[in-house]
């Protein structure tokens, strides 16, 4: 316990940055500088609704790869607690992402996170928008979770605008693996409707946040900073080489599942 508290010290000290909640440090941005959920996205789609009805098509397609390679996946998507969290897009990026190899990134990952996912709030506090295990009583891949699941709005998704904003932020940093991070951060919205605990409405609406959430960000000189250092620090990374400690192909075949399910 004492060594924990001395890093949690260390850390503080270093890059100047607290924690807000046990494991989630403080964003860039304060809360009236954030985007507005409900002055940016329309209401949640009602019952009935074509929206709906094209929601409940998609998750029911989903919902056929419960306990699957892509199932697991999602649940590990599901979890945006760090060191775990880091490893989301390490195989998109080609580098493995940590406080000890990767500081400064590992820190504007954990910092947007706050702002991203967080930006939700407001939209889904306003209109309580049932989840689909809800409606469709079948399992998600967090049981743990059902529970402040149940009484927290689906719509919209907050994992997903806090993965879109990483994927854009990521871009950002190396360019040149675009596609594969774009791509990735599609996925990771995804993961939510796979989950059964989000709509594909809900996961559309958190990636238009997360674009907000990204757009703002860029006004912020200590973002700025950090993302300048994070690119200099993945340069570093890809020349040294380091092997990827994920199995990248085990996640490719995840992601192909859903995409054959969906065409």
């Amino acid at each position: 316990m004492r060594f924990v508290v001395i890093m949690v010290f260390m850390w503080s000290f270093l890059f100047g940055v607290e924690e807000i909640h046990p494991g989630i440090l403080q964003g860039y941005l304060t809360s009236k500088e954030k985007p507005s959920s409900l002055a940016l996205l329309r209401a949640a789609p009602k019952q009935g609704s074509m929206e709906a009805k094209r929601d409940k098509e998609i998750s029911d397609k989903l919902l056929a790869l419960q306990g699957t390679k892509r199932w697991a996946l999602a649940r590990d998507d599901a979890n945006v607690y760090f060191p775990k969290a880091a490893d989301i897009f390490s195989c998109a990026l080609g580098i493995n992402i940590s406080k000890q190899e990767t500081p400064h990134l590992y820190t504007l990952l954990r910092r947007t996170l706050t702002d991203a996912g967080y930006s939700t709030e407001e939209a889904k506090k306003a209109y309580k928008r049932e989840r689909p295990f809800m409606q469709n009583h079948k399992p998600i891949c967090t049981p743990e979770d059902e529970k402040i699941l149940r009484q927290d709005g689906s719509y919209p998704s907050g994992h997903t605008a806090l993965g879109w904003a990483w994927a854009l932020i990521l871009t950002e940093i190396a360019p040149q693996k675009a596609d594969a991070i774009l791509a990735r951060g599609m996925a990771y919205g995804e993961s939510r409707i796979v989950c059964n605990v989000h709509w594909q409405s809900d996961v559309d609406a958190g990636r238009t946040m997360g674009s907000a959430i990204v757009a703002v960000l860029h006004s912020n000189s200590a973002f700025q900073k950090d993302l300048q250092k994070a690119k200099e620090e993945y340069q570093r990374a890809l020349v040294k080489g380091t092997p990827l400690k994920k199995d990248c192909s085990l996640e490719s075949q995840a992601l192909q599942m859903s995409s054959k399910l969906l065409k």
